[in-house]
């Protein structure tokens, strides 16, 4: 077991002394790991993803925030406050295996935000991230997720839950990533982003191996 801690990057941005974009960013750090250089590279790579975000946000995001902001003033409009937020679920954390998925958020006006979700699985053992077909031998493993996938939705809209776009079957093999996996203890999670395969409403769709 490798120990994990939070780390945060968080503030507020105004523009003419009002907020107009706050963001919290989180990001996980190991602290204790047998696996020396897994960790530094586990580390490094989480901390550049959480830099590479804030940066965005101080500088793209808050320019397109405040001038929103003149906008909506000038047009007797409601202010809108962007808002960034970025949070991990660490999934599986067992010896020199561990993995995690991020959702960003972001809301920069609108109805809603969306969120983007993204995965890791490191063996910090060999330093490196591990790709799907590490954890297959059939070279056909992709057919046989694909299946089970539409074989999992077959079965939830038999049971009543018909919140899937109707070509759901060809929209599974369009949008299926290869990087949307991620461990658990019960086995492999691919996860579809919204809009993929269902309406927003639905969420992001997640499919048990």
């Amino acid at each position: 077991m490798n120990t994990v801690e939070n780390r945060v990057l968080k503030g507020e941005l105004k523009y003419k002394d009002t907020v107009v974009l706050t963001y919290n960013i989180e990001y996980p750090e190991i602290v204790y790991s047998d696996y020396i250089l897994g960790k530094q590279s586990f580390n490094k790579f989480n901390k550049d993803i959480a830099l590479s975000l804030e940066k965005y946000v101080v500088s793209t995001l808050f320019k397109d925030a405040s001038e929103l902001y003149d906008y909506n003033v000038s047009n007797n409009y409601p202010i809108m406050v962007y808002e960034v937020l970025l949070q991990y679920n660490i999934t599986y954390n067992n010896n020199n295996i561990l993995s995690l998925y991020y959702d960003n958020y972001e809301f920069t006006g609108g109805a809603h935000g969306n969120t983007i979700r993204s995965s890791q699985t490191w063996d910090l053992y060999l330093n490196r991230q591990l790709r799907l077909s590490s954890f297959y031998n059939n070279p056909y493993y992709i057919i046989d997720i694909l299946k089970n996938v539409n074989n999992q939705i077959a079965e939830q809209i038999s049971l009543g839950n018909n919140t899937f776009f109707d070509n759901y079957c060809q929209l599974v093999t369009e949008t299926f990533n290869l990087s949307n996996y991620y461990l658990t203890t019960n086995g492999i999670v691919i996860f579809f982003q919204q809009y993929d395969i269902a309406p927003y409403s639905s969420g992001i769709q997640t499919f048990y191996l």
